[in-house]
């Protein structure tokens, strides 16, 4: 089923167009990454396809049936997380419970539903042991994990990424994307990925989408689906 339909899409800052005549279809239920050099505009692409933003000219329309009337939930971890200083006072576990805010009443009152998400989603991402410690305690890769734990306890429709594995050793990483691989194909669920490593992400990946830009023209995406079902091993 396609999620977000994009039509002939212009967009850019100032005068020049970043995003020159797009035109892409994104399907639910698959693993999709999105790679290219750095200004390739990959960013402005994830939120024109989420209607984030508004494209001078084009469409893009997003699949409402497929939403429901509450609209779309997406979970989105930042590329910057490792930006949380030494002093930031809040423990692990606190961050994490913040990511199921949404669906609790006015009083926040956690549900044991709601702590087995929250325990399942640290789990997952190999940070439960770490649960009482202060975030700016914790090294890049593991600010980057508890991030990612903080989306899954959302449970997302639509989980975006931009480049999820900075500052992750190789075991982290391929641990994440088998992970996601494991997200989409037992839960139904569509992950966004923006990515520079290919090599290590095409496996596990349905759809790979590359910006490239010709000398004197606006960034253009090529459009590559696996042939066979999935590559990557599960988790």
């Amino acid at each position: 089923m396609i999620l977000s339909s994009m039509q002939n899409v212009v967009f850019g800052y100032g005068n020049e167009p970043v995003i020159d005549h797009i035109s892409l279809d994104i399907h639910s239920g698959e693993f999709i990454g999105i790679t290219g050099p750095n200004g390739a505009a990959k960013t402005t692409l994830l939120k024109l396809m989420l209607g984030l933003l508004r494209p001078w000219s084009g469409t893009v329309t997003l699949n409402k049936e497929w939403a429901g009337n509450r609209g779309l939930r997406i979970g989105y971890v930042p590329q910057q997380v490792a930006s949380f200083n030494a002093g930031f006072p809040s423990k692990v576990i606190e961050l994490v419970r913040s990511g199921c805010y949404q669906r609790l009443g006015l009083f926040r009152r956690f549900t044991a539903e709601q702590e087995d998400i929250v325990k399942r989603s640290l789990e997952q991402v190999d940070m439960w042991e770490y649960r009482n410690r202060r975030i700016g305690e914790l090294s890049g890769g593991q600010k980057q994990r508890i991030c990612i734990a903080r989306a899954l306890a959302q449970e997302p429709q639509v989980l975006v990424l931009d480049e999820p594995a900075t500052g992750m050793d190789l075991e982290s990483r391929i641990g994440l994307y088998r992970l996601m691989r494991h997200y989409v194909s037992k839960h139904g669920r569509t992950v966004i990925m923006v990515t520079h490593g290919l090599e290590e992400t095409s496996p596990y990946l349905d759809t790979v989408i590359s910006l490239e830009r010709k000398e004197n023209e606006g960034w253009k995406c090529l459009v590559t689906n696996s042939c066979s079902a999935h590559f990557g091993p599960e988790a």
